[in-house]
């Protein structure tokens, strides 16, 4: 395969500049929608870490029941999320989708009324039970209508959504919580919750009209459109898995490699998206706005890092280099903020340098599986390989909050991360064979 591949994939009976126009359609059609629902998403994921410098006080909530807080969301979503994505194959994608979006919005608005930990960690369990499915089933939802040459830019679009939410979150966050303070009679982090919970509840409404579950389903397409789009994924070359359907996968190894290679990058960025306004302010930085503004940056980062990445990985055809050198970037930098301890403006470099390079690892990684995967066992498998990724979340969490009520510190449990980037891009080189990938060793 050669080093450069067509912007746009061209049939034999239409040229590329025609496909690219197509491709236009279904990209200003599908993903503005699909990008703003990851963007409350990720908001309504990121409000706990800035909720919790002032509901602490309120509930008396420790760094530990706040790490089992931020941990046992993730089991909710693992429980449910591979069912959650099957049964999306049968009732489709619009059904599945409003129906998580306003499930989570409400549960993210109850939680504005808890008054113990307990209650606390009760909401985010089932926080996790409705947003199931939710970021499976979206990364499923796009090889329905993009075919792989274009995924990694299209995944990297998709997550720089995720990039734009940690922008906004922090003064977003920073703001409703310095001058909505006794709005309603609510407390400043209560105010937070109820304001990022209701946008959610909205869109979930607006998706029930505006998205369709196949090509073939879609009403804004003429019947020409429809045949290409259909024609465009029907001439992948299958390199997935020759095990077909939902048992196949299960019995293939590689789908629990690329599962603890996700849990290794997801460990990473759970971490600085659910520790980093708790590190900032162990600077002595109080002021709410000025944490938000300073916990924006990483996600800045990342922003530039995932569309330069995406455009470089589908350039080349090669994911697996690109993960690996991505991963060992944020190892790097998280083993370095042990030596910038003290000093506000190297720790603030090397912070949102690995940050940037963690969170970038997340979309150069969902360029993989669906490649690995036949399309009849991608909706099970690529919800497998989610759960594993999200264990993440339960155990790193978890783990995370007791290092910091054990040590008073967080820099060792950045060591421990940046351990566990290593292992997951050794692991990626060594156990994911570019060959099954349909890419250049």
């Amino acid at each position: 395969m050669s080093d450069a591949i067509q912007p746009f994939p061209a049939t034999p009976a239409l040229p590329p500049l025609q496909m690219k126009r197509l491709y236009g359609k279904l990209i200003w059609r599908l993903m503005p929608f699909l990008m703003l629902a990851f963007v409350i998403n990720a908001i309504d994921r990121l409000n706990l870490s800035f909720a919790k410098l002032r509901m602490a006080e309120d509930i008396a909530l420790s760094d530990a029941a706040y790490g089992i807080g931020a941990g046992i969301f993730y089991l909710g979503y693992i429980l449910f999320e591979v069912p959650s994505n099957l049964y999306m194959q049968r009732v489709g994608a619009r059904a599945t989708l409003t129906r998580i979006m306003i499930l989570w919005g409400l549960i993210t608005v109850a939680t504005a009324f808890v008054t113990t930990p307990n209650q606390l960690i009760v909401a985010r369990f089932f926080l996790g039970v409705a947003e199931a499915g939710f970021f499976p089933g979206l990364i499923l939802y796009l090889t329905y209508w993009f075919p792989a040459a274009l995924r990694g830019r299209i995944t990297a679009s998709f997550f720089m959504a995720g990039m734009v939410a940690g922008m906004i979150c922090g003064p977003l966050s920073g703001n409703i919580m310095a001058h909505l303070h006794g709005w309603l009679g609510l407390r400043d982090w209560q105010v937070l919750f109820v304001l990022t919970g209701l946008p959610a509840v909205a869109l979930g409404v607006i998706g029930h009209f505006w998205l369709t579950d196949l090509p073939a389903q879609a009403a804004w397409l003429d019947d020409d459109e429809k045949q290409r789009v259909q024609q465009a994924l029907a001439g992948e070359s299958t390199t997935a898995s020759a095990l077909h359907g939902f048992r196949g996968v299960l019995r293939d190894p590689l789908l629990y490699v690329a599962g603890l290679v996700c849990f290794c990058i997801y460990s990473a960025a759970n971490t600085v998206s659910y520790w980093l306004p708790t590190l900032i302010r162990s600077f002595g930085m109080e002021d709410l706005k000025m944490i938000g503004l300073v916990t924006s940056l990483p996600f800045l980062g990342g922003l530039c890092a995932m569309y330069l990445l995406g455009r470089s990985s589908d350039r080349h055809m090669e994911r697996r280099w690109h993960l690996a050198l991505t991963m060992l970037v944020a190892a790097a930098c998280f083993c370095g903020l042990d030596l910038a301890q003290g000093q506000l403006l190297p720790f603030i470099l090397l912070m949102t340098l690995g940050a940037a390079a963690a969170l970038s690892a997340m979309p150069l990684f969902w360029t993989v599986p669906p490649a690995l995967l036949s399309r009849s066992g991608a909706a099970g498998g690529i919800a497998i390989i989610s759960s594993i990724g999200n264990l993440a979340g339960v155990l790193s969490q978890t783990a995370v909050g007791a290092v910091k009520s054990a040590t008073g510190s967080l820099y060792l449990a950045f060591d421990l991360i940046a351990l566990l980037l290593v292992f997951g891009s050794l692991l990626l080189l060594i156990g994911i064979p570019a060959r099954r990938l349909g890419i250049k060793p």
